[in-house]
């Protein structure tokens, strides 16, 4: 019975352990070589399988690819120790299964090795039965951890590596990125205007029910959707016990607070208006206007910029469309961006604009991680948060000349990225 469990068996008993679907703060990412239908020739894949591997994606860690990659604060049975600073630890997993040749653990710990350049902790994962004492020697002496599968699930550590600081990577990032507060997971951004998070942390500042307020100042109906992008936004922040400045969600629990640029925003409110109430009435003027934000409101257009700006998304994208300025292309395409993106940043490319659906990596993606420029002309393969919410934050921010639109109403051959004001 354990002759059968291979690779992508392996793999994703490990991910299911490691990385549970119901943890918070957390991402994890399967190299796109276990995208395809078959793994080795004549071997399928069970569909099952590839719903737990999903998304798949190709990241640089050490001098390879790993399997696995992702971000989580594991528990102290997977840890030597159980404190590793106030960001969770990038995890690395080599997985090897049965194939004609057996499973080649030894060499699955020298490739875990390897990624410890970068990653805070890597493991060897294979079926139980294959790990031996050797092994087991050789993984400590490395500090490589070792998880033994079984064919029913249970991943068992054999050997518990310790965390150790690492160097960050562009590539590395993407994937933080998308563990921390701020990635564009399939909920971030539901709105496509920045007042509507701009108002988030002054109901929260001010007096009185926060939903309640955002709706009776027409500042924004959809107060779920304005909550989690200024979350997004790094507006405010939930927290598990409550204090001065908090609020409770709709449904009891965490509490929500100001961060330091929400508490900015409250302090530009008071200056520019006189009061956070005032404040409050004026953005009911703005409900429902098309009108360019920064042009309807310049000062307020402008705070929207700046904290528009402070995401690490618009970072990047504003860096790079300022490059292809400079390299005489001002206003590319949808799909040229992408491309060129992808040439620099590839793992944080095909996070921030592909959906994470297996079926939609698998078009996208080749085996080795490369792009299928043909498959980016549909605009149905494209994360809805950036092609079109963020897009159209950065047109009412002023950054970008056009807004957003929806993936299914997308050309992406006809949808231009181009900065308003490039240098």
């Amino acid at each position: 019975m354990s002759a059968t469990l291979a690779e992508p068996q392996v793999l994703a008993h490990t991910k299911r352990a490691l990385f549970p679907a119901d943890s918070e703060d957390t991402y994890a990412v399967v190299d796109t070589q276990f995208s395809t239908d078959e793994w080795r020739q004549g071997v399928q894949v069970d569909p099952t399988v590839h719903e737990v591997l999903a998304p798949f994606n190709r990241v640089t860690v050490g001098g390879g690819y790993p399997d696995l990659v992702g971000v989580r604060r594991l528990e102290s049975t997977y840890l030597a120790v159980e404190r590793y600073g106030e960001e969770p630890p990038l995890i690395a997993v080599e997985a090897k299964g049965h194939a004609s040749g057996g499973v080649d653990t030894e060499r699955g710990i020298v490739q875990a090795y390897d990624r410890l350049h970068e990653a805070n902790a890597a493991y060897l994962a294979a079926p139980v039965e294959a790990v031996s004492q050797t092994d087991r020697t050789l993984a400590r002496e490395l500090n490589v951890g070792v998880l033994g599968v079984t064919p029913e699930g249970t991943v068992d550590p054999l050997e518990v590596p310790r965390v150790v600081g690492n160097r960050t990577t562009t590539e590395i990032n993407a994937v933080r990125f998308q563990a921390s507060a701020q990635g564009v997971a399939d909920r971030s951004f539901g709105l496509n205007h920045p007042k509507n998070y701009l108002g988030y942390p002054l109901a929260l500042y001010a007096d009185g029910d926060t939903e309640a307020l955002l709706q009776r100042h027409d500042v924004v109906g959809a107060t779920d959707a304005a909550r989690q992008g200024a979350a997004f936004l790094d507006l405010i922040e939930t927290t598990p016990s409550g204090g001065h400045d908090t609020d409770r969600d709709r449904h009891g629990d965490p509490y929500v607070r100001l961060t330091g640029l929400g508490e900015e925003v409250v302090r530009f409110a008071i200056a520019h208006e006189g009061s956070v109430r005032a404040a409050l009435e004026r953005f009911g003027d703005w409900y429902r206007s098309r009108r360019r934000f920064v042009d309807l409101e310049p000062a307020w257009g402008h705070l929207a910029r700046r904290v528009v700006h402070q995401y690490p998304a618009t970072n990047l994208l504003v860096a790079e469309l300022q490059t292809l300025a400079d390299d005489g292309d001002p206003t590319p395409s949808l799909v040229d961006l992408v491309v060129r993106l992808h040439e620099l940043h590839p793992a944080f490319t095909v996070e921030l604009f592909c959906k994470g659906d297996p079926k939609v990596r698998q078009r996208v993606l080749t085996r080795d991680g490369d792009l299928r420029r043909a498959a980016l002309e549909d605009g149905t393969v494209y994360h809805a948060p950036t092609v079109f919410q963020l897009k159209a934050m950065c047109y009412h921010a002023g950054i970008l000349t056009e807004r957003g639109a929806e993936p299914d109403r997308l050309d992406p051959l006809e949808d231009v990225w181009a900065l308003r004001e490039p240098l």
